[in-house]
């Protein structure tokens, strides 16, 4: 008996092998494409070393001046300077606070800086929850217009930096922070 549909026409046969076909062509497509995104990924340069050959390859032999000589390289003096390195430090968790004659908070991440020694940043963690309490004392002092802006927010970064060195400066003998920023700042 031929495969007959509800409405009478005649099935037709193979569906089954043209889908299997079509699901082979398809695999076989996915893994050429594979196995040549290989082939082009695994460039023997990276970009950034084909550049530096292209400069060498045309780099001075090519550069000349106006009277057709090859310019000599220059040494440069390094300062006698020393370069000093910035160290920072995040306190792990947000303060927050309620702000001066108002119902809102503010929500602060503070980090520090200093490019004095490790010492500085290891007297920091040492007082950690000493330093925390001055903080919020000088938060809570501030009102809601007093941290509006750039000028408010500098101004209350320069008001925890001085709290900070003086709580380091009679626990430690020396300070040492020079800068205080904000990673979170969030009034509500």
């Amino acid at each position: 008996m031929a495969n007959v549909t509800i409405d009478g026409s005649q099935k037709k046969k193979g569906g089954i092998l043209k889908t299997l076909f079509q699901l082979i062509v398809a695999c076989g497509l996915a893994s050429g494409g594979f196995v040549a995104g290989q082939f082009f990924a695994q460039s023997t340069m990276s970009p950034a070393d084909e550049v530096l050959r292209l400069i060498e390859e045309t780099g001075s032999d090519n550069v000349h001046d106006s009277a057709g000589n090859t310019p000599q390289k220059v040494p440069r003096d390094l300062p006698d300077a020393p370069v000093f390195e910035t160290q920072y430090y995040e306190f792990p968790e947000p303060l927050t606070t309620n702000l001066k004659g108002s119902a809102r908070f503010l929500q602060l991440g503070i980090g520090l800086s200093t490019q004095y020694d490790e010492a500085v940043l290891r007297n920091v963690q040492t007082h950690r929850m000493a330093l925390r309490s001055d903080m919020l004392a000088v938060i809570s002092s501030f009102t809601e217009e007093d941290v509006e802006g750039t000028a408010g927010r500098d101004a209350l970064s320069v008001a925890l930096r001085d709290a900070i060195n003086n709580r380091l400066e009679r626990l430690e003998g020396f300070g040492g922070i020079e800068g205080v920023f904000f990673p979170v700042f969030v009034m509500q």
